[in-house]
């Protein structure tokens, strides 16, 4: 799986119920996203802009692209940094839905 597989997915809908994605399964998909780090079971990720204005434009864009696959970071918003924080609340842990909308971070 490469990571524009993984930006090229949609989100699946997730209430509960599912299991947690194993250590390996989080080992295999870290690897597509380099640039993202793990805080026990989240994702982080710092994004940095020139200005207030860059960053809270990207921020507008995290939010339409979290809004389209009904999946949502954490976001702290500062001047010229971006901070994103991604895990599944539902499972309290990461599912694939984590790494697809990081991956679709990534491209913006």
């Amino acid at each position: 799986m490469t990571q524009c597989d993984l930006s090229e997915k949609r989100c699946v809908p997730c209430e509960g119920g599912v299991d947690k994605l194993t250590t390996d399964q989080i080992d295999a998909l870290m690897v597509e996203l380099p640039k993202w780090s793990l805080d026990g079971e989240v994702l982080t990720r710092q994004f940095t802009f020139e200005n207030f204005e860059q960053a809270l434009a990207f921020t507008n864009q995290v939010g339409a692209v979290s809004e389209a696959e009904f999946h949502h970071p954490e976001i702290t918003l500062n001047w010229g940094r971006v901070d994103l924080r991604v895990w599944t609340h539902a499972i309290d842990g990461l599912s694939e839905n984590d790494f697809i909308l990081a991956a679709k971070f990534d491209r913006l």
